[in-house]
């Protein structure tokens, strides 16, 4: 069909495709020149930060104000770390600590980081409730279970981040907290009254709101007490957003590829849909992780969803329009900053953190991940290890965080050449694995474990050896069951690995 050029503009405006490469292929560059809002960047896109800023440069090169995003969380979600583990704990751990003034500085590291980086908007933090412990998508992205403790640190979080010129993304609204099923492969519902939804979940929205976040990105779950539709697409939760909540910024849509969407409407419908409902920014998704796709013909594909509806007069232009201008001013913001230098930025006072002009304070950025994870590591009845352990884990994969090293098995492991691991997918073959532990004198056992995989390999290892350390790196509730010696860690990013490693088998004297 043929689209008026100025439409097609406006359309390609809302867009926010992924690709597959460290540098931008042709037909990225012809669509940024056309008017493409910006770039999604995947681990596959950004092996370190020097290709991260060379490929940003090139982008920004095409077109300006085109906007670059990306996922950085800290924790298990890193895209810029994702080969070396992120320097920074998750959510989980810093709402363990409690220390709003270290949330914010963590958020300072990681907005620095990005800015280095060239990204734009960072599609952090995670401000869901963790109300549900066997949540299998939330969990240690959570700051926790309580909604005013999630709320202040959220908007530390927030001010923190966006302090260093880079635009946060507050996720994923109305909230993705209650749910027992991941929208990567599924679609969620949560059966909650609207005064539970607004007591429990909308409270750290509305206090990234008050911090002045300028993204929020939608959730596709269903809320009944609401509407029957995926709040990505769903008019009601876009009015509530707006009108109750107060927010004013640039609403971004969860990535249309994931099953919750794709496989219940499809891509193109669904951003149609979403576009109606109000959502400005329509994040398409990783064309390579979990599932590989034709990243141009999926653009292509929603391109001609939404012009059809254009053209239909299903979605107005003004509906478009309206989104373009709201992402225009979000381009407008991020562009402040000198991409061209980022400078080290000064972090907020920590309690015992050391003053004494920038250079203190850079080195005080390097040293703050590993120290918020020590904060965070919670321990009963656990004493150092006398022998190197064998280390039991069973493989869950994280599609959120995409496919990344065991950092725990890696830190215990890399500690002393006598320790093994013993690594299996689920269920775990219990007999093979008493054969890594009774194989060398029946070595001392670790278990790791993060409450969704896990817990009944804890259980039955227990029986035959109660003396097993079980490092658990999950959310706070979900190891109710699990008795001493019990180590919990809040999180298995590299320095909660580290931290865990340094209790059990002593400090790293090379770090």
């Amino acid at each position: 069909m043929t689209v008026d050029p100025s439409v097609q503009r406006l359309i390609d405006g809302v867009l926010v495709p992924g690709f597959v490469g460290t540098s931008p292929p042709d037909w990225l560059h012809r669509c940024l020149e056309d008017g493409l809002a910006g770039v999604c960047w995947f681990r596959h896109n950004v092996p370190d930060i020097e290709t991260a800023r060379s490929l940003a440069d090139e982008l920004h090169g095409v077109r300006g104000d085109a906007l670059v995003l990306c996922d950085e969380e800290g924790g298990s979600v890193t895209r810029l770390e994702a080969a070396t583990g992120s320097s920074w704990p998750g959510n989980a751990a810093l709402g363990v600590v409690d220390d709003a003034a270290a949330t914010e500085a963590a958020g300072v590291g990681v907005g620095a980081m990005a800015s280095r980086a060239g990204i734009d908007v960072v599609l952090a933090p995670t401000v869901d409730v963790n109300s549900e412990p066997d949540n299998p998508v939330i969990g240690v992205r959570s700051f926790g279970a309580d909604p005013a403790l999630v709320a202040r640190h959220s908007a530390a979080f927030v001010r923190g981040l966006q302090s260093t010129g880079v635009a946060a993304c507050a996720k994923h609204f109305p909230g993705h907290g209650a749910t027992r099923v991941d929208s990567h492969v599924g679609l969620p519902t949560v059966d909650a009254d609207l005064d539970t939804v607004r007591r429990r979940d909308l409270t750290p929205f509305g206090a990234a709101v008050e911090a002045g976040v300028r993204c929020v990105l939608t959730a596709h779950v269903v809320y009944p007490a609401l509407d029957s539709e995926p709040a990505t697409m769903s008019a009601p939760w876009m009015s509530l957003l707006r009108d109750e909540v107060g927010f004013d910024g640039v609403v971004v849509s969860d990535a249309l590829d994931m099953r919750a969407i794709s496989r219940r409407v499809g891509r193109g419908p669904g951003a149609v849909a979403a576009l109606r409902a109000g959502v400005d920014l329509i994040c398409i998704g990783n064309p390579s992780f979990p599932e590989r796709y034709d990243s141009v013909a999926v653009l292509d594909e929603v391109r001609r969803a939404v012009a059809r509806a254009v053209a239909d007069g299903w979605l107005p232009v003004e509906r478009l329009q309206a989104a373009v201008d709201r992402i225009a001013a979000l381009a407008d913001w991020t562009s402040r900053r000198d991409r061209a230098s980022s400078p080290p930025m000064p972090l907020p006072t920590v309690t015992g953190s050391s003053s004494g002009g920038q250079d203190a304070q850079s080195r005080r950025d390097v040293e703050l991940g590993r120290e918020l994870a020590h904060r965070a590591i919670r321990t009963d009845r656990v004493e150092r290890l006398s022998e190197p352990p064998v280390v039991v884990v069973e493989h869950r994969t994280d599609l959120a965080a995409g496919m990344h090293s065991n950092w725990v098995v890696a830190a215990l492991t890399a500690r002393d050449p006598g320790a093994a691991a013993y690594e299996a997918d689920a269920p775990v073959d219990l007999d093979e694995a008493r054969k890594a532990w009774t194989a060398d004198g029946g070595r001392p056992v670790v278990l790791v474990t993060d409450g969704v995989a896990g817990d009944a390999l804890a259980q039955a290892i227990r029986a035959e050896r109660p003396d097993a350390v079980v490092v658990h790196t999950g959310p706070a509730g979900a190891a109710d069951s699990i008795g001493p010696p019990l180590l919990r860690s809040y999180g298995a990013g590299r320095v909660n690995a580290d931290a865990v490693a340094d209790v059990l088998m002593g400090p790293d004297r090379d770090r």
